[in-house]
């Protein structure tokens, strides 16, 4: 960050600007962390990393850690400017004290505290105080040592502080640890390791030259030693590396990723770009404040407008199209292009139902502007990069114009028409969306069990024939010309790729893959979530994908019968049991040898059923992995089956 982007303001206690007091959040946890579940507790460890990332957006941290205790508390800390300690002139007590317990009292509310912050609720560490059995506060600052305890929000003794000793008397910063309250998030507060990990990486992407080091005392890193596992995630680069790492298993179309990093009225704008080789669609991730927008806003539509605008600017310099041609679209322009942007706006205004949708106006414009100019600098200068690029743009368009028959025929297979939809789909009667449900099965056999086992009021079933297309590895024009899929398009109501996704449109708001229990079946759902997730990306980002869980085993002793999920529970099962007591036991290869009935009650009825929920807590590296298990390189899926496969007992797999 660049000298002129620091705040050079002084930052005491007169900084701190309080607004309400705390007592609402026990009793509304679900208000200021948006659930008591898994997700609400990665979200309290996620509001005191915001305030070590701010201090590292307004140029006084470098470093971060985070700590997963023994005890089952999470400890942050960072060498920032320590939070301040001195009496805060409204509240009468230290400003640590009234940060921690006044809701939204803290430097990110004017005064001059912070120019960026970062986070998306801004709900602060009040919050993680009130919702936390525990949290102990050290902060180093001027000198001295500031420490003070408190107990589900409440403090515990007055602030002590004792001056440091002379080798550190220029240390600063500010260490949090916590324990989450059991009695607020009743479903467990164990910490996941993969879901902080992606997090913590991410931001350190998005902020180039912030180490994050990640430690996880309660396993150790292998069996020799009693080391606690520990990753490091540093990249000088930045959101350069991010696109860099997002592209190591594809074939990119250029070698230098294309770089802007400028600021206009106060917004600072950053973005990577690459094209590759081996791509039908574009993968573009927008972060505001360093939240990504997983619903876009005004800085996603700035950056295609002026996307589209200036390479159809150079392709009628570079002679690429004629008076005569027409425009290319924008969905031509960015396929094959993986592209980061992010953003840093002092006053975010965030939309939607998640507010995750970046609204501040005045942003598009601004990055129009930046992003325009630099690009155009850089295509300038880069000849060789601009054609390359425009080739495979007027490629795209050449295969989007061979496949606007097949398209259009999709179009106009109205969901409005019922006699348009597909004759294999099996409807139900309900005309709500939000009530209904439509399984996708495969072949005609699981076909008539689940049509047969169905609830019609809300259920619908759609048979596939064999494997769908490989949507990694396929463009347009075979899309819309595969039967299949044309089938899956217009059952569920989905617009064409590369549109504004409408969910208005779809006809079902539960969409459920349920395949066999074989390595046919799980090839099957890998081709079904790739299809969804290259296609439309918002159906599995809005939670509408599901996978049905049916049973593998049925056991059955005398006139009693108990259905098994996995191999834990048959083995469960069997453990009740007296020694060579008398049963049997039916596993279930296809859902076409379960009877309809058996069919409704185990997989089906939603009193009983099991499903998962088909969600991406980390977009980059899902993204990665599809490209890894369906893209056309051999080599990285082999090495990455061959890397997940330790361990495994090949002698049951079901093949």
């Amino acid at each position: 960050m660049s000298q002129e982007s620091k705040v050079q303001a002084a930052y005491g206690a007169e900084q701190i600007q309080v607004l309400e007091g705390l007592e609402p959040v026990r009793k509304r946890p679900g208000m200021y962390i948006g659930s008591t579940g898994p997700r609400g507790l990665h979200h309290l460890v996620y509001e005191v990393v915001d305030n070590s990332v701010d201090e590292a957006l307004a140029g006084h941290c470098d470093e971060i850690l985070v700590v997963l205790c023994q005890d089952g508390s999470a400890k942050i800390s960072d060498n920032g400017r320590g939070i301040p300690t001195d009496v805060h002139p409204r509240t009468g007590k230290s400003a640590l004290e009234t940060v921690l317990t006044v809701l939204h009292a803290g430097g990110k509310f004017g005064s001059g505290g912070y120019k960026v912050s970062g986070g998306l609720h801004g709900v602060g560490v009040s919050v993680v105080n009130a919702l936390s059995e525990w949290v102990e506060v050290t902060v180093c600052r001027q000198g001295k040592e500031h420490c003070q305890r408190f107990e589900r929000g409440a403090p515990i003794g007055d602030l002590r502080s004792e001056s440091l000793p002379s080798s550190d008397k220029i240390k600063t910063g500010t260490s949090v640890r916590f324990k989450p309250d059991i009695d607020i998030f009743t479903s467990g507060i164990s910490f996941d390791y993969t879901v902080l990990s992606s997090r913590l990486r991410e931001l350190a992407y998005l902020n180039g030259g912030v180490r994050i080091v990640f430690r996880d005392e309660r396993s150790t890193s292998s069996k020799e030693n009693n080391e606690p596992y520990e990753e490091v995630y540093f990249y000088e680069g930045g959101i350069k590396e991010y696109v860099a790492y997002m592209n190591s298993e594809k074939d990119s179309l250029h070698q230098e990723i294309i770089y802007v990093n400028s600021e206009k009225d106060g917004v600072q704008v950053e973005a990577a770009l690459q094209w590759c080789v081996d791509a039908y669609s574009d993968s573009i991730l927008g972060f505001a404040n360093n939240i990504r927008t997983v619903d876009g806003g005004t800085h996603i539509e700035g950056l295609k407008t002026v996307l589209t605008r200036t390479l159809n600017t150079f392709a009628r310099k570079r002679g690429k199209r004629k008076e005569g041609d027409s425009n290319l679209a924008g969905e031509n322009i960015r396929e094959g292009l993986t592209a980061v942007l992010s953003v840093k706006v002092p006053d975010p205004e965030f939309e939607g139902q998640t507010k995750t949708k970046l609204g501040n106006t005045e942003v598009r414009g601004i990055v129009d502007s930046l992003v325009g100019e630099s690009l155009s600098q850089y295509l300038e200068f880069n000849p060789g990069v601009i054609d390359l690029i425009l080739d495979k743009a007027i490629q795209a368009f050449n295969a989007a114009e061979a496949a606007r028959r097949a398209r259009e025929l999709v179009r106009r297979k109205s969901v409005l028409e019922s006699s348009t939809l597909p004759g294999k789909l099996a409807d139900c009667s309900t005309r709500d969306p939000s009530e209904s449900e439509i399984y996708i099965v495969e072949g005609d056999s699981a076909g008539g069990s689940a049509k047969q086992g169905r609830d019609r009021r809300f259920q619908a079933i759609l048979p596939l024939r064999g494997k769908i297309l490989n949507i990694e590895k396929t463009d347009d024009a075979k899309i819309y010309k595969n039967t299949e899929i044309q089938a899956l398009i217009t059952a569920l109501g989905l617009g064409i790729k590369g549109e504004e996704f409408q969910s208005d449109n779809l006809r079902y708001h539960r969409v459920v893959i349920m395949t066999d229990a074989d390595v046919d079946g799980a090839h099957i759902r890998t081709l079904l979530l790739t299809f969804f997730y290259r296609y439309q990306k918002e159906l599995v980002e809005g939670g509408y994908i599901y996978i049905a869980c049916p049973p593998l085993y049925k056991v059955e002793r005398g006139k009693n019968h108990t259905y098994c999920y996995n191999e834990s529970d048959l083995q469960k099962t069997l453990s009740g049991f007296s020694e060579k007591a008398n049963y049997t036991i039916q596993r279930f290869k296809g859902l076409g040898e379960m009877m309809p009935k058996q069919l409704w009650e185990t997989t089906m009825d939603p009193a009983t059923r099991m499903m998962k929920r088909v969600e991406i807590e980390d977009a980059l590296e899902a993204d990665r992995i599809f490209t890894i298990l369906m893209g056309d390189k051999v080599a990285p899926r082999r090495e990455f089956i061959e890397t997940h496969s330790v361990g495994l007992d090949m002698a049951s797999l079901d093949i």
